[in-house]
């Protein structure tokens, strides 16, 4: 796809960070907008950023962590745009936490979100996409930690591997078919956004139990500098996102700076050495 004007992208996280990023990036590019997020009014007022007219957007609420909102998000997508080109199955949270004081509500959230909304996505949106014909693409936000192993953010780790794996398996299922649909994988490393406060949109039913402090403490302190020292910015993310779509690039790693971290890893399983901590 390298003509994205008069299309339709659908858009998860998207009031914010990469989320809206691609929302100004796709506006830009004449398409029409879904946009979907669990923060109501921060959703509002991304909407309205855009300055785009009636016709062209449709914001929806959504907590992504259930499959019958996303299905009331491709239901009113489809119901409002009859075709959907660009799925972006963005939103994601974050923790830090020892392995160990990870609470199953920990667990739950994280998975959820950035994990099985990704599934429910695809289950919704993919098999639509298909019988709409001609050429669309899905692109999954995973990290940079769905290829290492950063200490302190296990759940986090968990579920961008299986986001990773689950876009890997989805690209090659898709080449057997031939199917006109790609598959792009983005996983940054830092970037400056909000997910360092992913408690602000944590909802009660999995809240936190357990008080932040001694090493897990230390963990968010240093993973919240780290996020706020990164050289990239979302809108950055977006462009190299756009750019990997028209190029039916599956990798997008727009940090470099990480590719010798990731070959370590890589040479480490292939030579049965015990994991490293990250320089």
């Amino acid at each position: 796809m390298n003509n994205f004007n008069g299309k339709t992208a659908v858009i998860t996280g998207a009031a914010s960070g990469i989320g809206f990023a691609l929302a100004k990036h796709a506006a830009a590019q004449g398409m029409s907008l879904v946009l979907a997020d669990i923060d109501e009014a921060e959703l509002q007022a991304a909407a309205e950023q855009l300055s785009l007219p009636a016709d062209r957007v449709l914001a929806l609420r959504t907590d992504v962590r259930h499959a019958a909102e996303i299905k009331a998000l491709a239901d009113a997508a489809y119901g409002k745009f009859n075709r959907v080109h660009l799925l972006f199955n963005n939103a994601g949270v974050a923790l830090a936490r020892t392995t160990w004081e990870h609470t199953v509500a920990d667990w739950e959230w994280i998975l959820q979100v950035n994990l099985w909304s990704v599934v429910h996505g695809i289950s919704e949106f993919l098999p639509r996409m298909q019988a709409q014909g001609g050429p669309a693409h899905i692109v999954n936000t995973a990290s940079v930690a769905g290829l290492v192993s950063n200490p302190g953010m296990a759940a986090y780790n968990v579920s961008k591997h299986g986001v990773v794996t689950l876009s890997e398996t989805l690209s090659l299922e898709l080449q057997m078919t031939q199917s006109p649909i790609g598959v792009s994988l983005l996983c940054p490393a830092w970037v400056p956004t909000g997910i360092g406060n992913s408690e602000r949109n944590r909802p009660s039913d999995v809240a936190q139990t357990k008080p932040i402090e001694g090493l897990t403490a230390q963990l968010n302190k240093r993973i919240g500098k780290a996020i706020a020292s990164g050289q990239l910015t979302a809108d950055d993310m977006a462009v190299e996102t756009f750019n990997a779509i028209s190029e039916k690039r599956f990798y997008v790693i727009p940090h470099s700076y990480m590719f010798p971290v990731i070959e370590t890893r890589m040479k480490e399983i292939l030579n049965q050495q015990n994991p490293t901590l990250p320089k």
